[in-house]
């Protein structure tokens, strides 16, 4: 009976459940590659899998659920980190809509002023546009049109992002 019982809880050990995915599987029912999978783990948006007794890497279901937050999360503009610290929240059960909420009114806010500069620009860049072509052709060492120009604002910067830390 004895020996009956260690059989059956070491079959359950290396029996996988039918809800285990590997990475591969993972990365076409998701639609993320699986280096970002890799990665989204050692970041920490995913939990550690489990893995098979060949070394595979194996995930249950809610994995996707958990990549589709992320995804989502990603269109919504919210970077990794903020995304990991999101999650983090969540999972010690300190609801993180509070902090959500503040990044998106800092987000427009951005948002805002880059479409300001943007406007800017695009008032400046059509009225060099329209002064080119009455001048037509401009004589220049490579383009008179370009070396003439008085362009005051630069195109704006692009939005910033957020820098990679060194991994150790």
């Amino acid at each position: 009976m004895m020996e009956r019982a260690r059989r059956q809880n070491y079959s359950e050990k290396t029996i996988v459940p039918r809800s285990s995915l590997k990475i591969g599987e993972v990365s076409q029912a998701s639609g993320i590659g699986i280096e970002a999978l890799r990665f989204y783990e050692r970041s920490g948006l995913l939990g550690k899998p489990v893995r098979s007794s060949s070394g595979y890497r194996l995930y249950d279901e809610g994995v996707l659920e958990r990549l589709g937050f992320i995804k989502k999360a990603q269109t919504l503009g919210f970077s990794l980190d903020e995304i990991g610290r999101i999650i983090k929240d969540a999972s010690s059960d300190a609801s993180p809509c509070d902090d959500v909420r503040e990044i998106v009114r800092r987000r427009l806010t951005e948002l805002d002023e880059r479409m300001r500069e943007m406007r800017r620009y695009r008032k400046e860049l059509a009225q060099t546009l329209e002064d080119w072509d009455k001048a037509g052709r401009a004589p220049g060492h490579i383009c008179g049109l370009i070396e003439a120009s008085e362009i005051e604002n630069p195109p704006p910067a692009p939005p910033r992002v957020a820098p990679k830390r060194n991994r150790k």
